[in-house]
């Protein structure tokens, strides 16, 4: 599993840059309240978004990773949300997700949504890879692949 940089490649959304998953997406009138603010609960979707095109840019699609794994997926155990300033209808954000900690069937990811460099929204998510709805090992090459960045490297 290799990262990414050019995202046409396989039909990647989104690059990988030393190990950061960054996710461009429009905000659409679908996405906002009655005054053209980004509705809360659409922030969970675009935040799903960044998580899922990390894997796919690390060559992981989930669907293949749930059939050759034995129905292997993941689960949001946890989630800190941080909601600092809002995003308006026709704004272009960045996802931003980078692993953060990784323990034996779980990982915690810190995500942001960005306007330019603004920080709108910052989260901290904790997935956990379940099978036949059991915690299970993340199997080790996605280990490897989702490992964070050593300091100092």
């Amino acid at each position: 599993m290799q990262e990414q940089s050019d995202p046409s490649r396989l039909g990647l959304s989104g690059a990988m840059r030393e190990g950061v998953h960054y996710l461009p997406i429009r905000v659409y009138y679908e996405d906002t309240d009655f005054s053209g603010v980004v509705y809360h609960a659409s922030y969970l979707r675009f935040l799903e978004r960044g998580r899922t095109e990390l894997l796919r840019a690390l060559a992981v699609a989930q669907s293949d990773l749930h059939a050759e794994a034995e129905g292997l997926a993941f689960a949001v155990r946890r989630m800190t949300i941080d909601f600092a300033r809002p995003a308006r209808m026709d704004d272009l954000l960045t996802i931003v997700t980078r692993p953060k900690d990784m323990r034996g069937a779980s990982m915690t990811l810190a995500q942001e949504a960005r306007r330019v460099e603004e920080a709108l929204v910052t989260a901290e998510v904790t997935v956990a890879a379940v099978r036949n709805g059991r915690a299970v090992r993340i199997p080790d090459g996605l280990r490897q692949a989702l490992a964070p960045p050593k300091a100092g490297l």
